[in-house]
Order: structure tokens, then sequence, then C-alpha cells
């Protein structure tokens, strides 16, 4: 075999594990548990260092791992639907069988090196991928409610830092928790409301109501103001060592308003591009958030 045939056979390959693993969900949720980290850790050290490195590897593999195998599971829907249709599996690039020995070695190097961190971190990992799979997954083609159980593994990335950092799980966990489980909604919704006719293909029910209706925006609305009512709540001193300084606050509630005016232009306008602006202002609502909470740990 050429070096070129050989070049282009291990980027084929890594092209696959990318899509496989859905490589930039898996990023952005790495960055949430690096965020939970640095926000829980005492002081930053050496030993920091090899932590994060830990925790970004396992936490990827974990995430990889949940997305391989709901790739599996949903091979017969992916085919119907455009977004999806090109996926390793349902393109024909990947077997089932290769994807799942991915899935399964993803998850034990994945447990492996979580719990080399703390158990805690490791079983918090493992209800995550257990929720995704085996829960959310089978419901998103039955009830819209599937995106209510979906925020639950979606939201313990961003406290599953603080607890690799803690080894405990308290309220600044659980508030962590709560942060990211909120946003889940107007997050996903949005997406849904975009990508309606296409989830309609595969028989996905990802909109609360079924439609792209009035209802619908109105609870993207509200679940929005719970998102930002859950992140100002270190403000008020009763969140443990998780605390906001006066400023940080007023940048977190200018975000806030920042993502509650797109949430509103929805229930105005219920067009697909204000939907889809709603979604990339909420990835950018809770990376900022991190950053600001970080941000403001470090400067106190």
């Amino acid at each position: 075999m050429s070096n070129s045939n050989t070049s282009f056979s291990i980027q084929s390959v890594l092209i696959d594990f990318k899509e496989i693993t859905k490589a930039g969900l898996a990023i952005s949720v790495v960055f949430s548990s690096l965020a939970g980290y640095l926000l829980g850790v005492d002081y930053f050290s050496t030993n920091s260092i090899y932590v994060l490195l830990m925790l970004a590897i396992g936490g990827y593999c974990m995430v990889g791992a949940s997305n391989a195998y709901n790739q599996i599971i949903e091979k017969d829907l992916d085919a119907l639907m455009d977004r999806t249709k090109n996926r390793p599996i349902p393109s024909g690039r990947m077997s089932v069988k290769t994807a799942f020995v991915v899935a399964s070695v993803l998850t034990i190097i994945g447990l492996t090196i979580l719990y080399n961190i703390n158990e805690k971190t490791a079983m918090f990992g493992a209800i995550s991928i257990f929720l995704y799979t085996c829960v959310y997954t089978p419901l998103k083609t039955i009830t819209p409610l599937s995106v209510f159980v979906g925020a639950f593994p979606g939201a313990i990335p961003f406290m599953l830092g603080w607890v690799a950092a803690t080894g405990e799980f308290g309220i600044e966990a659980g508030t962590l928790f709560l942060i990211q489980f909120f946003w889940q909604f107007p997050h996903f919704w949005a997406i849904g409301w975009f990508l309606y006719e296409d989830y309609k293909k595969g028989g996905f029910y990802m909109l609360p109501t079924g439609h792209k209706d009035k209802s619908t925006a109105m609870q993207t609305i509200l679940y929005t103001v719970w998102l930002v009512v859950a992140s100002v709540l270190p403000t008020f001193g009763y969140t443990g060592q998780l605390y906001l300084s006066t400023v940080a606050t007023i940048v977190v509630v200018f975000l806030g308003l920042w993502m509650l005016r797109a949430a509103v232009m929805l229930y105005q306008k219920r067009d697909d591009k204000t939907a889809k602006t709603l979604m990339l202002v909420s990835v950018s609502y809770i990376s900022l958030l991190q950053i600001v909470y970080i941000t403001d740990k470090f400067l106190r």
C-alpha cells in the first residue's frame, strides 16, 4: 500500500471516529467538566493539571461511548434524516460490530480513568452513560418527555468536575447540576424547532407540545427564566463554597437577559431562523457563564 493510500485510510478512520463519538459535542461537554473541576479545586497545582488531563480524556471517552451507543440504536432512523444519513453506520462506512467495540472500549477506558480520580466521579460517569443510552435514546421516538429525561445525563458533566475535585456531592455540585439541567430545555427545544421536519422523518418528538407553536415557545421562555434564576443562586450565600461576587452576578444577569431576549424573540416570530439564533445564544451562554464563574473565583 502506498503512503498516500495509508494516509487516506488513517484520515478516514479518524474522521469516522470523530463522527461516531460526536467530537464537537464531546469537547463542549468536557469543557463543562473542566470548568466544574476548576470551581471545586482549592488551589491549582501540578497535580491539578494531571487530574484535569485525566478528566478530559476520561470525560471524552464516556461522552464518546454514549454517542456511539446512541448511533448504534438509532442507525435505521439516522438513515432517514438528512443531517444524520451520512454518519458512519447508516452510510455503511462502519459496521455495527465495529461501532459496538469502539463504544465498549471507550466505556472501559473512560470508567477506569474516572475511577482513578475517585469512585464517585466514575459512578456519575456510568450513570450518565446508562441514562443517555438506555432511557433517553429509546424515549426519543415515544414522548417529548425524552428531553426531560435527557436533561439528567446532560447536566452531569458540570457537577462531575466538582466531584472530581472534591470527591463529594454537596450543595455546590447540586447547584452546578441545576444550572446545566435547566439550560438543556431552551437549548434542545431550539434545535428541535429548526430541525423539526428532519426529526419528523425519523419519528423523533423533541418539542414539548410536539409542534412549533406558542405553547412550546412559552415553555422555552419559562425554562430560560429558571435557568437565569439558578445561575445567580451562588450570589446569596446558600450554596456552600460556590459563591459569586456582585460584579460577576451583574455579568451573569446580563448574560441571562441576552438569552431571555432570544427566547422571547422565538415566541414573537416562531420561525426557524430565530430558533437557530436561540440555539447559538444558548451555547455561548453556558460557555461564557462557566468562564465568568471561574474568573470570579480566581480573581477574588
